[in-house]
């Protein structure tokens, strides 16, 4: 497993490239997933927070500032930040890569239910890592696309809770809280 970060020397932004390889690395070996390279690039010039991952071995993640930085303190960098926006992408590509999400969509083609029911079931398994996670950030997030009902909270609950789901059962999921705010 290797884990390289560019730019190595950050110009816009208050960034150290070997703190981000070191939790990128820590990150990996708590997913189990030391069996792949890692490649991230920032893009300092933007705040913005869009975050993706393409690939296998390297698997590439490109991330915008914002999704590493501290939202306290402009231009420096969060290692919560970093871990929580690594472990998304990467959660992602893992369910991809097993077999368990084979026939989703392209990242690209997803519904925003779809992506806040995925966020919200990889976030639930980084928590359960042991990482500190703002569950109610994540609770608004899939409020905002499944409804503000009592049964959207059951499904983002299931999906928090979840270790192993398949793409048909988060999309049963996401659906079924969907259908209860159009009945």
């Amino acid at each position: 497993m290797s884990v390289t970060v560019t730019p190595d020397k950050f110009s816009f932004v208050m960034f150290d490239a070997p703190v981000i390889a070191d939790v990128a690395t820590a990150l990996l070996e708590r997913l189990a997933m030391t069996e792949y390279d890692l490649t991230i690039e920032v893009d300092e010039t933007t705040p913005l927070a869009r975050i993706t991952a393409t690939g296998d071995s390297p698997i590439v993640v490109r991330a915008e500032s914002g999704a590493f930085e501290d939202t306290k303190r402009p231009r420096h960098m969060s290692e919560t930040a970093i871990a929580t926006s690594l472990a998304r992408v990467l959660l992602r590509a893992r369910d991809r890569m097993d077999g368990t999400f084979g026939e989703a969509p392209a990242d690209d083609e997803l519904s925003l239910p779809q992506i806040a029911a995925w966020e919200t079931y990889c976030v639930g398994r980084f928590s359960r890592l042991g990482y500190p996670v703002h569950q109610q950030r994540w609770r608004y997030n899939f409020r905002n696309r499944h409804g503000f009902t009592d049964s959207g909270d059951g499904s983002f609950d299931e999906l928090f809770g979840s270790d192993r789901l398949t793409w048909g059962e988060l999309v049963g999921i996401s659906d079924g809280a969907i259908a209860a705010i159009t009945v």
